[in-house]
């Protein structure tokens, strides 16, 4: 019997197809970017179909990390349920979706997921040590049928299917996220900048989980002076003032920019709750227009469909 793509049973419950979560727990602890509090946070394995949840121990409180649960997206994405909030969940969220993992539970005593590096590293680094184990159940997964954009002045996101743009190869035989980011800043030390990428734990590993925020000298300054931005220092984000980096390594990636932004809409795509088989093309994209446009989506039925493949015994009765 096959099933979507024409694919047989058995291909479709290779791992690509089948629900990934971790081995074993694993500890860290970090400080807030926005707050500068010391956060203690675990990961945890969760069972089939629990998907990613977030657990405030201090409040006793679960929060899904679903799109429909973002209540901010001014400075970084902030999910909320009742007055319970965790913020900056993109970075932990992008090294998920980079590994793979579609269920876990991470347990944090605070508002906010630690900065660490400013970048996703640290995580995928703790993934890593915790191990990845593979469920005995299919992979949600829905494929882009019909493009969805939505724009905010110059900048736009768009969700295309495989066969949407001229000259490319068909769409792959197994769950598949490209991804084609483009940046434009004033100062000369980012300027415009591009980057595509086809999502793999090896992809995401040696491209895009290194890459650290960043942020114009003048900004930082603002933030400061508001009482933000108060965990943040050269040592978790990339600042820049003109055409000057001003971190005494200075960058890790010639593209380090633009592959930061590739990462942050990694993590906010990863609140679709399942995995999207398509193409994410995006210009001077934010946390703001990447949800807006899982909304987009997910309200508008024709443009795609749910193609989780069914069990092996379902598929063989």
């Amino acid at each position: 019997m096959t099933g979507p793509m024409g694919m047989t049973a058995p291909d479709r419950m290779s791992s690509l197809w089948t629900q990934r979560t971790l081995k074993s727990r694993i500890p860290c602890v970090g400080i807030g970017l926005h707050s500068g509090r010391r956060v203690s946070l675990t990961l945890l394995p969760a069972p089939a179909d629990r998907g990613i949840v977030f657990r405030r121990t201090d409040l006793n409180r679960d929060i899904p990390a679903l799109y429909h649960r973002v209540v901010d997206t001014q400075l970084c994405t902030v999910i909320g349920e009742g007055s319970a909030r965790v913020g900056t969940v993109e970075h932990l969220m992008a090294a998920l979706a980079g590994a793979g993992i579609d269920n876990a539970i991470v347990e944090l005593d605070g508002p906010e997921v630690p900065i660490m590096d400013g970048s996703a590293a640290p995580f995928s680094f703790l993934l890593e040590c915790a191990g990845i184990a593979v469920l005995d159940a299919p992979r949600k997964t829905v494929e882009i049928l019909q493009p969805v954009r939505v724009t905010d002045g110059d900048a736009f996101a768009e969700l295309r299917p495989f066969d949407a743009l001229p000259g490319r190869a068909g769409r792959p035989a197994i769950p598949t996220l490209d991804l084609d980011v483009a940046i434009d800043f004033p100062d000369a030390a980012i300027g415009r900048q591009s980057m595509t990428l086809r999502l793999s734990p090896e992809n995401f590993r040696e491209a895009v989980a290194p890459a650290r925020t960043f942020g114009r000298l003048s900004d930082v300054e603002k933030l400061h002076a508001m009482g933000l931005a108060k965990g943040g220092s050269l040592d978790n984000a990339v600042v820049v003032d003109g055409g000057k980096v001003l971190n005494p390594g200075g960058l890790r990636m010639e593209n380090e920019f633009v592959a930061h932004k590739l990462l942050d809409a990694m993590g906010d795509l990863a609140l679709a709750g399942v995995a999207l088989h398509g193409r994410y093309i995006a210009n001077r994209p934010g946390h703001g227009l990447t949800n807006k446009l899982l909304r987009a989506l997910f309200a508008r039925q024709a443009a795609w469909a749910d193609i989780t493949p069914m069990p092996l015994a379902a598929a063989a009765a």
